[in-house]
Parts: structure tokens; C-alpha cells; sequence
């Protein structure tokens, strides 16, 4: 990092320290809209004195529309830690742009987050079904966070259906890429005929799933990314964590591809005290490959437009293909009838 010497000034000040020295800054690879580094930081005095091995995270120089900003993902992660969701502690804010973009820091979670490897690596996910179970709780305790919340202000409040307004977002995403597809186009009217009624608000985290979880020898570490939060359907984020499109290939294992869907239910009801509601889910699993879709297409306008270009959002983009026939097979005449 070039401008390693305002970084310093800034964690000084922020910790309380005489002085705060950046030992290593190393940038950590994943995530497709942040730029996270991993510092080795010396604080001389403060309330880190000492050696600490802290994340900075910022936006990427593009990024999605719908992501919030980082004074609002760093209160959402602060609202999370302090519901006792198990999460990086978020410790300071900047900003201004004297880096250039806000951003933050928090403190590094030790552990493995990359899908491929934790489906793959019995060594590093251990117990898949335990690891599963103990998401389910997580996110029992995220849905205990419901509105009106002062700190958490910025969220607006539903007007109607979730489903509805979800997919009222995602044609209007494809409208603005100018992209017509007719199986993403059969989902989204699939989805506008079968939304279930307005119920129950809580927090939903909107990416929780296996490549947002950190994991280290079978010991759940770290829920990330919280930037896409929002007041909504708490089925929604159950259908997102068991779509076939987040299990890395191991489609028998349906609670993301580390376990079975019982192991994840029975930790969600424990800690929720909440039912769940079978049909919700499986219409927020059709949901979920729509919205996947939608975000594909928009990482790869990312590397088109010459804002960004990289491989990896190029390719991305092409994902969107196969999530389109993965509606296809969800949404067959059959489900139709029982919609209309």
C-alpha cells in the first residue's frame, strides 16, 4: 500500500497509541466486490498495544449497486457481534478517502472460507453435518434482530411482499443491463405467480452461504460479508444457503454442500424458535438462482464495461447460463398448476 504512512496515523489515533507501525500488508484473495488486507500491525501503547494481525476491507474500484456502503456494513457487523453472532470483531471506521475509499478494520478470524476447498477437504470442514447445524444457530441469532432499529436506520422497511419487491428489483436490474433472457424471464413471472404472502421481518443477511463462512479445523470461525443485509423474509436466507447453486458441486448435501438440510434446520430452530415453513424455502431456493443470475450478469458488465477488467469477473458473468436452466428445472409446468 502506498500510502502506508496515513494508515499508520490513522490506527494510531484510533487505538489511542504514541505510535502504530504496519509490520506487513498483504492482500487477501476472494471477494469479488471488496479489497481486504491482512495487516501485522505494531501498536506502541493503546488499547492494542502490542502486535495485531487486523483486516482492513474496503469496496472494490467497482462494485455492485445493491452492496451498502462500509459505515453500514461496519454497523451491521457491530449489531451482529454484539447479538452474539460469531463474527470478526469490527473495530474502526474511516471515512473520509485518505485512503482513497472508506473503510474499515476489524480483527483476523483464523480459517478456510473458499467453497471448493471446504466441501472438498474433510480435514479442514471436519463434522459437515455438526458444521451445518452450528450455521443453522447462527443464523437463528441474525434473525433475532428485527426492526424498528435506531442504529440500524438506514435499512428500509419492506413496503408489501419481499418476494414481490424482490422480483420487481431483478427485472429492473436486467432492464438496466439491457438483458433478455427467457428462462430468467419464466423464473421471474414463476416467481411473481407463487410469492408467498408479507409475514414476519427480521434481519436477513442475503448472502449467507458456504464461501461466506470461515472454518478452521472443523471449528466454525467467522461469518462475512455483511453488506448486502436487509429487513425481510427469514425463509429467504434459509433457500439461499441450501440452493443447489451454493453447494460446490456436492448436490447430496443439501445444506450447502457441507451436511444435511435436517443438521442446518435443527440448529436454526434452535436458536430462532422459529418453524420453518418448507414450501417458503423452496420457493426462495428458485429465488435464489434468479438472484445469482442477476448478480452474475452484473460482475461481468464490471469487466465489459473497462471499469475493472479481470478474468474472474468474466467469467462469472457466464455463470449466468447455467443458473438460467437451473430455474428451468426447478420451475417445471407441474409447479406452474400449483402456482396459478
Amino acid at each position: 500500500m502506498n500510502d502506508r504512512g496515513t494508515l499508520e496515523a490513522f490506527l494510531a489515533e484510533a487505538a489511542g497509541a504514541a505510535a502504530a507501525r504496519v509490520v506487513s500488508d498483504v492482500q487477501l484473495t476472494g471477494g469479488a466486490i471488496q479489497d481486504n488486507r491482512l495487516l501485522l500491525v505494531e501498536f506502541a501503547g493503546g488499547v492494542l498495544a502490542g502486535r495485531q494481525e487486523l483486516v482492513l476491507r474496503r469496496d472494490a474500484p467497482s462494485g455492485v449497486a445493491v452492496s451498502h456502503g462500509k459505515a453500514e456494513e461496519f454497523a451491521l457487523l457491530k449489531t451482529a457481534f454484539e447479538a452474539g453472532v460469531t463474527v470478526p470483531e469490527p473495530l474502526f471506521l474511516c471515512l473520509d478517502k485518505r485512503l482513497g475509499r472508506p473503510f474499515y478494520i476489524m480483527r483476523k478470524v483464523e480459517g478456510e472460507a473458499r467453497g471448493h476447498r471446504l466441501v472438498r477437504e474433510p480435514a479442514i470442514l471436519g463434522d459437515g453435518a455438526a458444521v451445518a447445524e452450528r450455521l443453522g444457530e447462527e443464523l437463528g441469532r441474525i434473525h433475532g434482530i428485527t426492526p424498528p432499529r435506531p442504529d440500524l436506520d438506514f435499512l428500509p422497511l419492506p413496503e408489501g411482499s419481499p418476494a414481490l419487491a424482490a422480483v420487481a428489483a431483478y427485472r429492473a436490474h436486467l432492464d438496466a443491463l439491457e438483458w433478455w433472457d427467457p428462462a430468467l424471464e419464466w423464473g421471474l413471472r414463476w416467481c411473481e405467480l407463487s410469492a408467498p404472502p408479507a409475514g414476519e421481518l427480521v434481519l436477513v443477511h442475503q448472502d449467507f452461504r458456504t464461501g461466506n463462512y470461515m472454518v478452521d479445523a472443523g471449528r466454525l470461525t467467522a461469518v462475512l460479508d455483511w453488506e448486502f443485509c436487509a429487513w425481510g423474509d427469514p425463509m429467504s436466507d434459509l433457500g439461499w444457503f441450501c440452493a443447489k447453486c451454493w453447494r460446490f458441486g456436492r448436490d447430496e448435501l443439501e445444506a450447502g454442500g457441507i451436511g444435511p438440510r435436517e443438521a442446518f434446520y435443527r440448529g436454526y430452530r434452535r436458536t430462532s424458535g422459529r418453524e420453518i415453513d418448507g414450501e417458503a424455502v423452496a420457493y426462495w431456493e428458485v429465488m435464489a438462482h434468479l438472484r445469482w443470475a442477476v448478480i452474475a450478469l452484473q460482475q461481468g458488465q464490471r469487466h465489459a464495461s473497462g471499469v475493472e477488467e479481470s478474468l474472474d469477473l468474466a467469467l462469472t458473468g457466464r455463470r449466468a447460463e447455467t443458473l438460467a436452466w437451473d430455474v428451468l428445472r426447478l420451475t417445471p409446468p407441474a409447479r406452474w398448476s400449483a402456482a396459478s
